[in-house]
């Protein structure tokens, strides 16, 4: 059987730089799935005028796939309803988080594939035993089944570091359509980027952020390299984001005015400063103070403060916020209210709420 492919229109959307969140878990006090507040998340990043969604990644809590809860299935169902309910006329991307080993992720691709979805981001983490040429054979065997976006996970959660030539290879990879680069370091980022200027999938391959501890330096970067005597220049052109799981529809605006901004190809310093204003933010909500052991928590919080989410609830009783990170919320939420939606959230989240 072909592989599906991507539609030129989502290609295209992909290719030109989207805002993709990474789609959280509602859970009631119980920690049972809370479906009227799960379906609310996935209608507020469509309002928001997010370009698609990622389902079933870190965000969503991976143990959503423990037999104990069982809820893989069910997440990546429900948040697709959503998106046919929405009947959008414009491109949006359905991203399903897969992970594993190569039966495992084959299992989620064609799940994901049955339920709809358009790409696979296909995590790595955990496979610290693998060898490179292993886990790029794990990834053909997933393209070969639906379009790929790579993840290239920073390794204090999970992730571990490849070499250059493990990029270069997977960019010559047929059906990998995007790259999402989180290893929260410069030099790693820079690794992929110029492995796939230099492969011949150069044009075929978007890049996307996933630093968020760089989210607008990032997209305001255009990255040139000598390849064979030739010069060679790639953006990263959005981001599939943790981040971007809160304060979506400000999310939206950034990239679009970053748009604006790399196509009349000059910046004011003033970037330099919204750059680190967000980085600040992503410090309160991801926790690199305690190792990112509130990640999960901390993005649930500005939720629960908008009305998103009834609490900060995870399906592990131990992920909780750490000790000062609520105050650390507190702190950036006063500091950067040019940078939050809560007026966008106050005016829709009844809507978002009701039970069709």
């Amino acid at each position: 059987m072909a592989a599906q492919s991507l539609s030129p229109e989502l290609l295209k959307a992909l290719q030109d730089g989207l805002v993709i969140p990474a789609h959280p878990l509602a859970l009631d006090e119980n920690r049972q799935l809370d479906e009227n507040y799960q379906r609310a998340l996935s209608r507020y990043y469509i309002a928001s005028g997010a370009g698609g969604i990622a389902v079933g990644v870190h965000s969503t809590q991976f143990e959503i796939r423990e037999p104990q809860h069982n809820l893989f299935e069910t997440v990546l169902r429900m948040a697709a309803e959503e998106v046919d309910a929405a009947e959008l006329d414009r491109p949006f991307i359905k991203v399903a988080g897969v992970c594993g080993g190569t039966e495992q992720a084959i299992g989620e691709a064609e799940l994901a594939q049955k339920l709809g979805y358009d790409a696979a981001l296909l995590s790595m983490g955990g496979l610290q035993g693998w060898s490179e040429d292993e886990i790029l054979k794990r990834t053909e065997r997933i393209a070969a089944i639906m379009p790929v976006i790579g993840f290239y996970l920073q390794p204090s959660v999970g992730g571990r570091i490849f070499s250059y030539e493990f990029w270069r290879a997977f960019a010559e990879i047929p059906n990998i359509v995007a790259i999402k680069m989180a290893p929260f370091n410069r030099y790693q980022t820079i690794d992929v980027v110029r492995a796939v200027c230099a492969s011949s999938r150069r044009d075929e391959i978007a890049l996307y952020t996933g630093n968020d501890d760089n989210i607008v330096a990032d997209l305001l970067t255009t990255y040139r390299f000598n390849v064979d005597g030739e010069t060679v220049e790639k953006p990263i052109v959005g981001g599939l984001l943790g981040h971007w799981a809160v304060w979506t529809n400000k999310a939206v605006e950034l990239l679009e005015e970053i748009k604006a901004v790399r196509k009349e190809g000059v910046f004011s310093k003033e970037w330099l400063t919204r750059n680190i204003q967000v980085t600040d933010s992503n410090a309160a909500f991801f926790d690199p103070a305690h190792g990112f052991e509130g990640c999960i928590p901390g993005i649930h919080e500005v939720l629960r403060r908008q009305g998103l989410l009834r609490g900060t609830w995870c399906l592990n009783p131990d992920e909780k916020l750490s000790p000062g990170q609520s105050e650390e919320i507190d702190r950036v939420y006063e500091q950067y209210r040019h940078l939050h939606d809560d007026e966008f959230v106050k005016a829709n989240l009844t809507k978002w709420l009701a039970n069709d």
